[in-house]
């Protein structure tokens, strides 16, 4: 059975916190607020749990999570390398509605999905998920909402949807703006086919602009999407969807 815990409630986050650490050792899941939209986080490093992430929102492996960070240095655990300008955009944008797609580190053991090599990052810019990160490490997080249907930006609602599904909520009201993580790709600043230019993809418009994204990029922010190519990293289906 599902326990929430109300986290602007100082009797009841610590015991909140508790638990969540407790519930994502144990390969269970956990919902938890964000800067963006409320997120459902599972151990990254538990195929069973992420298994269990997937399922709970009814979705596929070809539609693998995201993974949520509590800063640099888990980034740069995660990914093969960190190309200058990724660099760049980390220094602007996060902690911040920014996740960035890079191949992941090759000597990685962990089974996120049909990932295709890679794994999307973000730092979240609230201070209990920046908390759970800091003790749990690195979580797979995607939105709090069954697939298909609009993400929760409140706890109450992710327990409405996804039930029993997960052991702990942690509610701390209404989500800042409700507006998802932009994603950017930019794989190709690490692994580019002879004859091609590097440059930074826009999968998703979210939280971070264009306009801010070529502040920072300059002519190496694709001009615009190519949507359907081979190879594309999947990206979530919901246009209030995923972190």
């Amino acid at each position: 059975m599902s326990t929430v815990f109300d986290c602007r409630d100082d009797s009841q986050i610590l015991a909140g916190m508790r638990h969540a650490r407790q519930a994502i050792a144990r390969g269970e899941l956990v919902v938890l607020p964000t800067d963006t939209v409320y997120g459902i986080a599972a151990d990254a490093f538990s195929p069973a749990a992420v298994q269990r992430l997937l399922d709970a929102k009814g979705r596929g492996r070809d539609m693998p999570p995201p993974v949520l960070v509590a800063g640099q240095d888990m980034l740069a655990a995660l990914v093969e390398t960190v190309p200058a300008p990724v660099q760049r955009l980390v220094d602007a944008f996060w902690p911040g509605g920014l996740t960035i797609v890079l191949p992941a580190q090759p000597s990685l053991t962990w089974d996120l999905g049909e990932t295709k090599g890679t794994v999307a990052v973000r730092m979240p810019d609230r201070r209990i998920a920046l908390e759970l990160l800091a003790e749990t490490g690195p979580l797979a997080v995607s939105s709090a909402n069954l697939s298909g249907r609009d993400a929760a930006i409140i706890a109450s609602d992710a327990e409405a949807m996804l039930g029993d599904s997960v052991a702990v909520y942690l509610e701390e009201g209404y989500s800042e703006t409700g507006v998802p993580s932009t994603i950017v790709d930019a794989t190709s600043l690490v692994a580019t086919a002879d004859g091609d230019t590097p440059a930074v993809r826009i999968l998703r418009a979210g939280a971070v602009t264009r306009e801010q994204l070529a502040e920072v990029l300059g002519d190496l922010l694709e001009p615009e999407e190519q949507p359907g190519e081979v190879g594309e990293r999947p990206v979530d289906e919901s246009p209030v969807d995923e972190e």
